[in-house]
């Protein structure tokens, strides 16, 4: 159950002031796409400037559906790290079935819980004839629909590179995302399938989401759940960042990088600095 203190007027977690109070902040984990830049976009100079403050303060963890490339275009690319900062940054991709850790000189994998090459040629099949039947298989496409992630398998309505605005109007409510998980978590009870971005749908190992990842930091990092802060913008019922509420974990709903800015900068980095101030005094 979560611990967060309120909800917004959707019902989605706000990390109000008693919350953060509740518990040290020892780590702060966020989504990626919509929750610290666009979909498959660079970070904003502003969520760069916001991180490179907050990793000054406490290790940060990124988990998301996209891969380690994506990771290293739209993260790594805009942060201005040294060897001390980087040491703080945990990146996990594909849902948090990989891991990367600074190891010195760069980022090197720490483990990927892969799936095999059955599990993923069914889930290939499964998305795609499930997308063919519900008319979710679109003519027009920037990129690819489907990937083979190694760890995931990801059906991308519009292809990986589509506009953003593009993915905006393509599932609004996320009725058509939804048909398409249900339809292709009936044919694939032995894997995971849940709604991932905009326009995406992900497949990993049974059990394995972004819960396992935010477990395996509390041995990776040595830092315990109810230290932890989550910030996503997917935290409704059946949302890919769901699982992290569910876990128990304080977590703070936001609508897109802007709302992450507005959190920090107005709330998590005031809260860190006066807990640090009281500690030192």
């Amino acid at each position: 159950m979560s611990t967060s203190a309120g909800t917004t007027a959707a019902g989605l977690p706000d990390l109000a002031a008693a919350a953060l109070a509740a518990a040290p902040v020892a780590l702060v984990a966020f989504d990626l796409d919509d929750t610290l830049a666009p979909s498959k976009s660079p970070l904003p100079d502003a969520v760069a400037q916001v991180l490179g403050d907050l990793l000054q303060r406490v290790p940060v963890c990124v988990i998301s559906g996209g891969q380690y490339g994506q990771f290293t275009q739209q993260l790594l690319a805009r942060l201005d790290l040294t060897p001390e900062l980087a040491a703080r940054l945990h990146l996990m991709p594909t849902c948090g079935t990989q891991y990367y850790r600074w190891d010195g000189e760069g980022f090197g994998q720490v483990y990927a819980h892969t799936l095999t090459q059955d599990e993923r040629d069914r889930a290939l099949t499964a998305l795609r004839t499930r997308a063919v039947e519900l008319g979710l298989w679109e003519s027009e496409t920037w990129g690819e629909v489907l990937e083979d992630r190694g760890s995931q398998v990801t059906f991308s309505a519009l292809g990986q590179q589509a506009p953003v605005d593009a993915k905006a109007a393509w599932d609004p409510t996320g009725e058509r995302k939804g048909a398409l998980r249900d339809a292709v978590a009936a044919d694939l009870p032995d894997l995971e399938v849940r709604s991932g971005g905009s326009t995406s749908v992900d497949i990993t190992r049974r059990g394995v989401d972004k819960a396992t990842g935010m477990r395996a930091l509390v041995d990776l990092v040595g830092v315990p759940l109810t230290d932890m802060v989550f910030v996503g913008d997917r935290l409704d019922e059946g949302g890919n960042d769901r699982p992290v509420l569910d876990l128990g974990v304080r977590c703070h709903a936001v609508h897109g990088w802007e709302d992450t800015v507005a959190f920090l900068r107005g709330r998590l980095l005031p809260h860190l600095d006066a807990r640090h101030g009281d500690a030192g005094s």
